[in-house]
């Protein structure tokens, strides 16, 4: 989970306190953001690059295999034509 996201989290959760909490808000808030980025960190999750990176990479091999199926279409061909 991106900091800006576990930011955004903790504030909206402090937010959401009853008045009476106010003087705490920042305190919770502090908490809320440590728990919060403790689980993430837990987490086998992958930054946003690293998702770009292997998108680009996984699209790269699926043109591959679709020039590769349309070869190995194009021989079979071939091969079932009968010869002169």
């Amino acid at each position: 989970m991106e900091a800006l996201h576990i930011d955004e989290l903790a504030r909206r959760f402090a937010a959401g306190l009853p008045g009476a909490l106010g003087a705490l808000k920042s305190e919770v808030e502090s908490n809320f953001r440590a728990v919060l980025q403790g689980a993430a960190g837990k987490l086998d999750l992958a930054s946003r690059s690293e998702f770009e990176v292997q998108s680009r990479v996984l699209e790269r091999a699926r043109e591959r295999i679709a020039a590769l199926e349309a070869r190995i279409s194009e021989l079979e061909a071939r091969v079932a034509r009968p010869q002169p």
